[in-house]
């Protein structure tokens, strides 16, 4: 006999921040959502990402802004305690135990199914369980995929039979090891060498292009050179032709020929949205190519019904830009559902991600940080915008007391037509809260004859501000 298919307003697949914002998102306007998760509800950001990687980082950058400061470096006598620092770790990932989140969902009224959903037909979802018992769900309005994302591993020959790490296995880690090669010079991976290099293991980065490549020069320069001044090997513009595993631990044959040997071996070489075994084909989609438009409505030929947000719908591989999408896709269902939103979304209206676009904030957390935001000049200019740049080096009364012998360094990209600031790009010691007033002035389109009014105190890092406008000649 045929079940019922239990029935709600929307389904939500994937309990990660991104899902639990969307599902929270349409309870909060009067739907009934269910939510499917297969592993710990939080996701990736809170158990393997995000809070743990900044709480491995942390200790590190405390000792380090101690030791920057004439008469609190006296004070300083060790390197960070490794095993407190990863008890510290262990905490902030709830000890890798999701009751808190799962309570969080129940007081939201949003119902947690735990198994592997697939889609079998239009609003259609069938959740497995662990114990193999099946359910099957139909929604109403909406099916929200929010998977998230997983790791991309190179075809390096060898690599395959290597107990290598991923991120998830190093901010879990039980254990520093004494040596640890990180195959990838991306953020994560420049992350997680300086976590371990200040926790006590011997690091070597081997980046295929450059470090930090996706960030302007001077900025990514500045880490590497930081990393190197703490005992960091940085092999920059270096493939890896094969990875050995022998009794000894992990040997990488770079392609000048060169080997480097190490404990443990970090891959951290990107991601890519976690799409499969979702019943996508069966649709008649390819996931490899899903299209959403700005309310996350997926095109194709699914009736659209089905959204996506976060990683999955392959844009800025970010929390808390996922986080920003899933509201616009859990208000753009609220309104569709009520018939207030057709086919046609107005750019920054509560149902649209427009900020996707042209202001996307983000943070490399390593000391000294990189903290950008919006386009670079080379995208303005491919965008059809005529562009004028203006950087300088962070230098002002602030950043010295702030830290002896700081270096930083700033750049603005201006619109001249609009004169409006389109992006932003700051790397030094804790820039990282410069960013927010950056991304204001870029979402916003502030004039930058209103920004000289916004005065920055005085003696603050952010006086920077003040020396970037009279360069560019206000």
């Amino acid at each position: 006999m045929t079940r019922t298919p239990e029935t709600y307003d929307v389904v939500v697949i994937g309990g990660g921040p991104v899902g639990e914002n969307a599902a929270g998102r349409v309870v909060r306007g009067g739907l009934s959502a269910a939510l499917v998760e297969a592993q710990l509800v939080g996701g990736e950001c809170s158990y393997w990402a995000c809070v743990p990687s900044k709480a491995l980082l942390r200790p590190g950058a405390a000792v380090e802004a101690a030791r920057g400061v004439a008469g609190a470096a006296q004070a300083v006598t060790g390197r960070p305690d490794a095993a407190a620092a990863l008890r510290r770790r262990d905490a902030f990932a709830a000890h890798w135990d999701d009751s808190g989140q799962a309570e969080w969902l129940a007081g939201a009224g949003v119902e947690l199914l735990r198994g592997r959903a697939r889609l079998t037909g239009p609003r259609q979802v069938e959740v497995t369980a662990g114990d193999g018992g099946v359910r099957r769900l139909a929604a109403r309005h909406a099916v929200v995929l929010a998977t998230g994302s997983r790791p991309v591993v190179p075809p390096v020959p060898g690599l395959a039979d290597a107990p290598f790490w991923g991120t998830r296995e190093a901010t879990a880690a039980r254990e520093v090891p004494g040596s640890l090669a990180v195959l990838g010079g991306g953020v994560s991976g420049t992350e997680l060498a300086q976590a371990f290099a200040r926790l006590g293991s011997r690091v070597t980065v081997v980046a295929r292009s450059r470090l930090l490549g996706a960030f302007p020069r001077p900025a990514a320069r500045l880490v590497a050179d930081a990393l190197e001044a703490e005992g960091v090997t940085v092999l920059e513009g270096r493939g890896t032709d094969r990875v050995r595993h022998g009794e000894d631990g992990i040997e990488l044959v770079l392609d000048n020929g060169r080997t480097v040997c190490a404990e443990r071996l970090l891959v951290s070489t990107g991601r890519r949205p976690a799409l499969d075994g979702l019943g996508l084909e069966e649709l008649g989609l390819d996931p490899a190519e899903l299209q959403v438009d700005a309310s996350g409505r997926v095109a194709g030929p699914q009736e659209q019904w089905l959204y996506a947000a976060g990683d999955a719908a392959g844009g800025p591989l970010l929390t808390h830009q996922g986080k920003y999408e899933a509201r616009a896709v859990g208000d753009a269902v609220v309104a569709r559902a009520a018939g207030r939103l057709g086919d046609s979304v107005p750019a920054w209206s509560p149902y649209a991600s427009t900020a996707d676009a042209c202001a996307v904030p983000q943070v490399v957390f390593t000391d000294p940080a990189v903290a950008s935001v919006g386009r670079s000049a080379e995208q303005a200019r491919a965008d059809g915008l005529e562009v004028d740049v203006v950087e300088r080096d962070i230098d002002v009364a602030g950043a010295s007391l702030h830290r002896d012998g700081y270096r930083g360094w700033a750049r603005l990209v201006v619109d001249r037509r609009r004169r409006t600031i389109v992006g932003a790009f700051f790397a030094g010691p804790d820039v990282a809260e410069l960013l927010h007033a950056a991304t204001v002035a870029v979402a916003c389109e502030v004039p930058v004859e209103r920004l000289w009014h916004a005065v920055p105190v005085f003696p603050t890092i952010s006086e920077v501000w003040l020396r970037l406008l009279e360069e560019y000649g206000l």
